[in-house]
């Protein structure tokens, strides 16, 4: 497996992930395909220019299997934060070790930058991301009810902190 991150030169390939991680587990993430999927590519591209963000992708054979974005904040009052945004591994890779390998990278980086806390959220009955990101030293620190709605359901959310 590779780790690296991601270029705008893997826009079409990221973009098939997202959309599929969106369309699969619509209740996981604050975007949703329906708004996704009309992005046009140059949207996608752009995510890989920002000089605050950062998309890891994790391959098998040349193929994306899971990806994860690291946002160091930028404002002089928030630059000791970083989050950890859009986190997904195909389903077939699951229960590989690939989603702690792709945590890890971004927490590496967030030390690098002399981050200070990462914050993360996640949806309160994905329990297989809760045990992963515990098992990396991430707390619960609040919930955010009814975050998420979709399809007349509500989701809660738990906010975790890891301090470096």
């Amino acid at each position: 497996m590779e780790v690296r991150l991601l270029t705008s030169e893997d826009a079409i390939i990221y973009k098939e992930i997202r959309l599929e991680a969106l369309k699969n587990h619509p209740e996981a993430f604050g975007s949703s395909y329906e708004e996704e999927s009309n992005y046009p590519l140059e949207r996608f591209q752009g995510r890989f220019n920002q000089e605050n963000s950062f998309t890891f992708g994790a391959f098998i054979d040349h193929k994306l299997i899971g990806v994860v974005t690291l946002i160091k904040q930028t404002r002089r009052k928030m630059s000791h934060r970083a989050d950890i945004v859009a986190m997904f591994v195909r389903a077939d890779y699951r229960k590989s070790g690939i989603g702690k390998r792709l945590m890890s990278e971004a927490i590496a980086l967030a030390k690098e930058l002399n981050t200070e806390q990462v914050y993360i959220a996640v949806t309160s009955i994905n329990e297989a991301a809760k045990r992963l990101y515990l098992s990396l030293g991430f707390k619960t620190y609040g919930i955010d009810y009814r975050a998420l709605k979709f399809d007349d359901t509500y989701y809660d959310e738990e906010l975790m902190v890891l301090k470096l």
